[in-house]
């Protein structure tokens, strides 16, 4: 008897916990903020921060999250050159809106993450370990996605210029929703879906992979 075949589990995601007041708050390195709302300066440096129940919004050329701790918090049409996020540690997080330069994922632990409507110039989760995420109505330039171990993670309408997956680890790894040009390496989209046109487009590089000559 045939084996069933069944569709990635979709990530369960709940929006941030925010009160009904926020505190205007000012940023600095290893700050404790907690029901806060934070206006962006220019180089705003919150590495190794703690912030809990908060918002995010403003421009900046440099936001530096590196090492922080994020729980419950809206990013909110945010511009931003240059958004370093490595090895932070987050959940329940919403970045809508608004444009980032480069956004830093790498050795993040990220849990319950939903990116809606951003345009990303470079997108980095290199080495990050990452459960339960959405990516829905992005445009990315480039993602990087290397030695990452994903779990029910889905993209839905974003298109993507160039895709790094090598090395990655995934489960209920849903790329349906994903238009990309191209796949770095196809053999590591192991775990992953495709939808039959994905599978299609990408015929010559998996033969190409799997030693088959194709000669018209």
């Amino acid at each position: 008897m045939a084996s069933r075949i069944t569709a990635p589990k979709a990530p369960v995601i709940s929006a941030p916990d925010l009160p009904d007041q926020l505190s205007d708050a000012e940023p600095s390195a290893r700050a404790d903020l907690t029901a806060a709302r934070i206006a962006l300066q220019d180089a705003t440096d919150l590495a190794h921060s703690t912030i809990e129940q908060g918002v995010i919004e403003g421009q900046a050329t440099r936001l530096d999250l590196r090492g922080a701790t994020v729980y419950d918090v809206e990013f909110s049409g945010i511009r931003i050159a240059d958004l370093q996020s490595r090895a932070l540690n987050g959940r329940r997080i919403l970045i809508a809106g608004g444009r980032i330069g480069t956004l830093d994922l790498t050795d993040a632990r990220l849990t319950e993450v939903e990116i809606r409507d951003v345009r990303i110039d470079y997108l980095t989760l290199a080495g990050a370990r990452v459960d339960h995420m959405r990516v829905s109505g992005c445009t990315i330039t480039t993602l990087d996605m290397p030695q990452a171990v994903l779990s029910r993670v889905t993209f839905e309408n974003t298109g993507a210029d160039e895709v790094d997956p090598r090395g990655m680890r995934a489960t209920d790894l849903d790329l349906r929703g994903l238009d990309a040009l191209s796949y770095l390496d196809v053999t590591a989209l192991k775990g992953a879906t495709l939808d039959s046109r994905q599978v299609q487009l990408l015929a010559p590089a998996l033969a190409a992979a799997a030693g088959i000559r194709v000669i018209d």
